[in-house]
């Protein structure tokens, strides 16, 4: 992804969907970034993130995401408005080693730590 970065210094939008991804290393040297579509990966850790700071749309839709706390990464992205993470752990349980609890809602933890975000899998971050 670093290759691609310092190549395309001013590219938009990147639609690396279903490639086998396992991390994001290098991805802020796409610091023009507005979308980044990744669904259907490998990927865990969203700490390289942070670093996109022009970023409006991420999809990372059936990725590895086991840990709700990896959106404290994408709450530092100030112009996320529009996140989809369905098909991942977190939609499930908080963590890997949580338990499935009945009355857990992930729109409503996400919408915590990015309180910015205006859509969330397709619907207002504002529905339940």
């Amino acid at each position: 992804i670093r290759d691609l970065g310092t190549v395309l210094s001013h590219l938009h939008v990147l639609w690396i969907a279903c490639c086998g991804l396992s991390d994001l290393d290098g991805i802020s040297s796409c610091s023009s970034l507005k979308e980044l579509y990744i669904s259907y990966n490998d990927i865990s850790d969203l700490s390289q993130l942070t670093w996109l700071d022009r970023l409006e749309v991420l999809d990372l839709k059936g990725n590895n995401v086991e840990d709700i706390t990896q959106m404290q990464y994408l709450g530092l992205c100030g112009k996320l408005s529009c996140l989809t993470v369905e098909g991942n752990l977190i939609c499930l349980k908080p963590n890997a080693e949580s338990a499935e609890e009945p009355d857990y809602n992930y729109r409503a933890e996400v919408k915590k730590i990015i309180p910015h975000l205006e859509y969330l899998d397709g619907i207002p971050a504002s529905q339940a």
